[in-house]
């Protein structure tokens, strides 16, 4: 169409024409003109939040369950630098996502003006695209570029920054149709050199998880895996990659992982890398596998050239959507003899997984999360921040299909209860969990009103142990006895959960665990625990006691 519009009415239409069906904002006068046009077109959810950082995370775990940039709205100076870390998330996360930002008038610029902030210079290190509009009639241009970059390659964030006086320019604009990831199938030679590799390879593992990664490539590489049984192992917060019943899946690498796996990556001979970049938690600061990884055959798939050979010596790179790969080569004709390595792999993280109770522990988190387990199905979706809390679910937790795992690789904290607001909404038949420590909820905690504002059901659980217990544990390792700046003074939970109209209880016992959620469960709405645990329990595998023996 080409009739005459506001800049903030074709921005709205070109969201609509790429299939846009949700906006994460918090509102600002910069950009009045799109929320004008957001309150003419139902088709969109305008979902208001309480701070821009929150707006972002919310956008990015959108992104991440849809496949499809999560959209995020906020304003200029203060609003663009709190969303700042959604950006950074979906960068190191690569999720698809486009930040649009309000800007000072086109006439005001380089005044410093009221909140006037560099955006495109700001934003330019952290995004794959970062852009201003200064023309309205080019706005249908920008939004199917910024589509095609935040979908194709690796996906990622794109930033958008729109002049206020351009939104409300009245000018005539062809509207671009939707763009669609473009397939970037796998080479058949380079698949024959696949098969020939693992027919020779004694002990081979595939590591997978991360950039366009899906149910459909899911799917189809544990149906190849399971085939010939390859061990499959899952990039650092990518545990749901695969689905963990799988006889194949091997566990997680990342922070506290199982010592039988590392013995088995070390072991391999041949590793097949399929979407993960093999970034710096997945090897153990790359020390697990090496960037030269002398006495193995790497394999790297990936659909962005740019990432094959970057930092690893790769043997085989094949650059190929993940999902177009992984089916390729579940239909590959080939007489690969089955391993037994797959079923191994799999009998030692289904040990590894078994929590056992601690003595003398009144809130025991390891048989609470096998409570969990036993009460919830296998669709549901845990969302967590940063925190060593999370290294209790990361090990014990079982893991469904793709989009059951909400977990920032780039260890931000504050993103589980965003991203439990954002699963709650995209998938409202499954159950939403929001794991978060103290420190990590109260960075973000006040979206509770927004969980409540949309009428959502879900569980938050707060991890008490009154401290930063991550940045505690690394105190104790260099420095113990020496605790500086790890201590919290923190509110009651319970309480605060219910002054935000939520259900709540305090747990202080391991056995008062289960009851406290049925009742959490069963409750309407939003529900909240907290859970009072302490500070020497301080990861999965140590007290702070050996910590500091050590």
């Amino acid at each position: 169409m080409t009739d005459t519009r506001t800049g903030g009415r074709i921005l709205v239409d070109q969201l609509l024409a790429q299939g846009c069906d949700r906006i994460f904002t918090v509102p600002g006068e910069s950009f009045l003109a799109v929320l004008d046009a957001a309150h003419d077109s139902p088709a969109i959810d305008l979902v208001v939040c309480r701070q821009e950082g929150g707006a972002a995370f919310m956008a990015e775990a959108d992104g991440k369950l849809t496949g499809r940039p999560g959209i995020a709205f906020v304003t200029r100076g203060p609003g663009a630098t709190n969303a700042a870390i959604g950006v950074h998330v979906a960068r190191q996360d690569s999720t698809p996502m486009i930040l649009f930002i309000g800007d000072v008038a086109r006439g005001d610029r380089d005044r410093e003006a009221f909140q006037e902030v560099d955006l495109v210079a700001a934003f330019r290190p952290l995004a794959k695209w970062a852009a201003r509009i200064d023309d309205a009639a080019r706005i249908p241009e920008y939004v199917a570029r910024a589509y095609a970059t935040a979908l194709s390659g690796r996906p990622g964030p794109v930033v958008l920054a729109l002049p206020e006086d351009m939104l409300l320019d009245r000018v005539e604009a062809a509207d671009r149709p939707r763009i669609q990831r473009p397939p970037q199938p796998a080479d058949p030679g380079a698949l024959e050199a696949l098969v020939a590799l693992l027919k020779d390879a004694c002990a081979p593992l595939a590591i997978v998880g991360g950039a366009d990664w899906d149910e459909a490539a899911a799917h189809h590489f544990a149906a190849f895996a399971e085939e010939i049984g390859l061990p499959v192992a899952c990039a650092f917060r990518r545990q749901d990659a695969i689905d963990s019943a799988s006889p194949v899946y091997a566990g997680n690498l990342g922070y506290g992982p199982n010592p039988a796996l590392v013995a088995r990556v070390k072991a391999a001979d041949l590793l097949l890398v399929v979407g993960a970049r093999l970034g710096e938690a997945t090897t153990d600061g790359y020390s697990l596998v090496t960037p030269d990884h002398p006495g193995q055959t790497l394999v790297h798939v990936h659909p962005d050239a740019a990432e094959l050979n970057a930092v690893y010596r790769t043997d085989l790179a094949i650059c190929a959507d993940c999902h177009e790969f992984s089916e390729s080569l579940a239909h590959w004709p080939h007489d690969i003899l089955p391993f037994a390595d797959g079923a191994e792999a799999h009998a030692a993280w289904r040990a590894w997984s078994e929590p056992a109770p601690r003595a003398g522990v009144a809130l025991d988190l390891g048989p609470c999360v096998a409570t969990m387990r036993a009460a919830l199905p296998a669709d549901a979706i845990l969302c967590n921040g940063a925190g060593n809390y999370s290294g209790w679910w990361h090990r014990y937790w079982r893991y469904g299909a793709p989009g059951t795992q909400l977990a920032p690789t780039a260890g931000a904290m504050g993103y589980g209860l965003p991203a439990a607001i954002a699963a709650a909404l995209r998938r409202p038949g499954a159950p939403v969990i929001a794991l978060a420590g103290d420190g990590c909820f109260l960075m973000n905690g006040q979206e509770l009103a927004t969980a409540q504002a949309k009428g959502l059901k879900l569980l938050v659980l707060v991890v008490d142990n009154g401290s930063y217990g991550t940045i505690r544990m690394h105190q104790e390792r260099a420095y113990p006895g020496r605790p500086s700046g790890t201590t919290l003074t923190n509110p009651d939970f319970a309480a605060l959960a219910r002054a935000y109209g939520a259900f709540a209880e305090q747990v202080d016992r391991t056995e008062d665990f289960g009851p406290a959620l049925e009742r959490a469960l069963k409750a309407p709405g939003v529900a909240l625990l907290h859970l009072r645990t302490d500070l020497e329990q301080i990861s999965p595998a140590l007290t702070l006691t050996q910590l500091k023996a050590r």
